[in-house]
């Protein structure tokens, strides 16, 4: 995960928070699942689902909150398939629909996500912390 946070633009990274986040994340079910890519037996990445409600998508939906490959991994299919896999696993969990975000300049996931199947909205993806953010 701190790989992932430190890729540019970098966001900031406190592992505490970050640990609990997880522990809280994994300990209720309802909130989602977290895969880890592996080959062989080597953890290459993962890719973590987050399950949530839409009235625009008719029910369950959920965004692929976080996928991250090693870069030495990058570009060999891996990311392709988790997204297959992650895809797949939404359906059971009776998924409408998916979401994900990317960052604008970052080509290389745009195409992939493109040739998945993903469309862009042409929104903006709007946030804001109700409690101080990360520093």
């Amino acid at each position: 995960m701190r790989s992932l946070a430190e890729q540019p633009p970098s966001l900031p990274f406190d592992e505490r928070e970050i640990h609990a986040a997880l522990e809280k994340f994994l300990s209720l079910p309802e909130f989602g699942r977290a895969w880890l890519i592996c080959f062989e037996d080597k953890t290459v990445g993962y890719i973590i689902l987050t399950i949530g409600f839409s009235f625009e998508f008719r029910g369950t939906d959920a965004f692929v909150d976080e996928l991250y490959v090693e870069p030495e991994y990058r570009r060999k299919g891996y990311a392709r398939k988790a997204i297959n896999f992650v895809e797949m696993q939404a359906r059971k969990y009776g998924v409408n629909a998916l979401h994900l975000e990317v960052d604008r300049e970052n080509e290389a996931a745009l195409e992939l996500y493109r040739r998945a199947g993903y469309i862009d909205h042409g929104r903006y993806l709007m946030s804001k912390w109700l409690r101080p953010p990360p520093q």
